[in-house]
């Protein structure tokens, strides 16, 4: 099955989106410049910021977008018309993509990614758009804050078996780009250049007659990364004894046991205990992992509690955002025909705002973060910014240091510039995690980043809105 999908990525959309865009052809209107820009309205999981994730997979798609012959001949059954088929039987991406770079820190209504092309083009890529960054972006944020509350401390993505379909594969790369430092996910190690671990499962053990046979045979085979599982039966009685005997065994033929996990029952008592026989046992250099529906607020229970454990391995809360389902990124038209556009509402936090824009980002002299502004894309950046819904609130960030954060990826639907690797997206989203100062990272009460707008993107507004309300 998901080798057909990949061979049918034309079709992965809404069909309202072909429905327009056979209404552009059709009409004429194709080919209008158009521009989209791609934004969230809310930080997910009540916390203060998000990691932009997906941008690398939503190039690949992009840059393969096509439509088989299979799938015209579907659509004809759905009632398209035969001279928009023809259309779509040639159809590339030839637009261009402006985007902050994978791995930013960036918060709400922020332009984050900008479409620019023909409206068929830009139009019919939008569930494409959507459907990556909201949902890497979401699991790279929660990699974050699970990585905030850990520490230094190792954290594997053991989430493969509790991920929603194939969406596994964008969940690990996704949870490396936030922190974590492996995967379990071999597909993802060998796709992306993840680093992989694991170790046995409970059915090992029990596939033996005696705990003690099963901790040999995996020290026997695999003596140098041998990590034991040691709640089958009994963590402090059966389990941490026969591991430290096995520990010995291996010292005796020069290797070291690497570690041992616990997966079930009191991790904070249970690794305290454990430290202690191991210690006790000449142990000290073998690390304690813990695993069992850990997330960022476990983790930080567990280290209050001064448990020693050095690594965690966390699944099901992390790829799946347990506590936060989905991130509510949005797609909307903001220039067409050369013109910028908006969509009205009731709710004045809701009305877009118009036209192409450029986020900057503004940094104290030590490099931390102080504020964003929003400008109009041909702005230099304004030294007093406006509240996006309060003009009577300023933003003062005169004399500090501005930089652009969105930049040409795409130009003609080819790559503009270098991309990053993976490991040079993760470092980055760690070192700009890092500048972004504590109290947005709180996990209660964060505080809220300011995001300004320039008094010209205000001006535009107001005036788009009165002669909207005109008509």
């Amino acid at each position: 099955m998901i080798r057909d999908f990949l061979q049918h990525l034309g079709l992965y959309t809404d069909l309202y989106e072909l429905t327009m865009a056979q209404g552009y052809f059709l009409s004429g209107r194709a080919e209008i410049p158009a521009v989209f820009e791609y934004f969230f309205r809310t930080n997910p999981f009540n916390g203060g910021y998000v990691i932009f994730a997906g941008l690398g997979d939503l190039i690949d798609a992009l840059q393969s977008l096509r439509f088989q012959e299979e799938d015209l001949e579907y659509l004809h059954r759905q009632g398209f018309r035969q001279e928009f088929l023809d259309y779509l039987r040639n159809f590339r991406f030839r637009g261009t993509l402006w985007s902050v770079r994978e791995g930013e820190v960036v918060f709400p209504r922020e332009p984050i990614v900008r479409i620019e092309g023909g409206l068929l083009e830009t139009q019919i890529v939008e569930t494409l758009v959507l459907n990556i960054l909201n949902f890497a972006s979401l699991i790279a944020t929660k990699a974050m804050r699970i990585r905030w509350a850990a520490g230094p401390r190792f954290i594997a993505d053991f989430g493969l078996r509790r991920a929603h379909g194939w969406g596994g594969m964008l969940a690990s790369r996704a949870a490396y780009i936030g922190g974590v430092d492996a995967t379990s996910n071999v597909a993802a190690g060998m796709l992306y250049g993840i680093p992989i671990t694991g170790t046995q499962a409970h059915s090992w053990i029990q596939s033996f007659g005696d705990e003690l046979e099963a901790f040999r045979t995996f020290a026997r085979l695999y003596p140098d990364r041998c990590v034991l599982l040691v709640d089958t039966y009994h963590t402090l009685e059966s389990g941490l004894p026969n591991a430290i005997q096995v520990a010995k065994e291996l010292e005796a033929q020069g290797h070291r046991l690497l570690g041992i996990r616990i997966d079930s029952g009191d991790l904070a008592a249970l690794s305290k205990r454990a430290r202690q026989m191991l210690d006790e046992a000449g142990l000290a250099y073998v690390k304690i992992f813990t695993s069992n529906q850990l997330d960022e607020y476990v983790i930080r229970s567990l280290l209050q509690q001064g448990a020693p454990i050095d690594g965690f391995g966390v699944g099901t809360r992390l790829v799946t955002a347990y506590d936060c389902p989905a991130l509510d990124g949005v797609y909307k038209l903001v220039e067409c025909a050369g013109r910028p556009t908006l969509k009205v509402s009731d709710d004045f936090t809701k009305i877009l705002l118009p036209g192409r824009k450029q986020l900057f980002r503004y940094s104290h002299p030590d490099g931390t973060f102080a504020a964003d502004g929003i400008t109009l894309a041909e702005e230099t950046p304004p030294p007093l910014l406006q509240h996006p819904f309060f003009p009577l609130q300023r933003i003062p960030v005169d004399g500090l240091t501005a930089e652009p954060l969105l930049t040409c990826v795409l130009q003609n639907g080819e790559p503009c510039q270098g991309l990053p690797s993976l490991a040079g997206i993760r470092s980055y989203a760690c070192e700009r995690f890092r500048l972004l100062p504590e109290v947005h990272k709180r996990f209660e009460n964060p505080h809220i980043y300011p995001v300004g707008i320039s008094p010209r993107l205000s001006e535009l507004r107001n005036r788009l809105v009165q002669e909207a309300l005109r008509l």
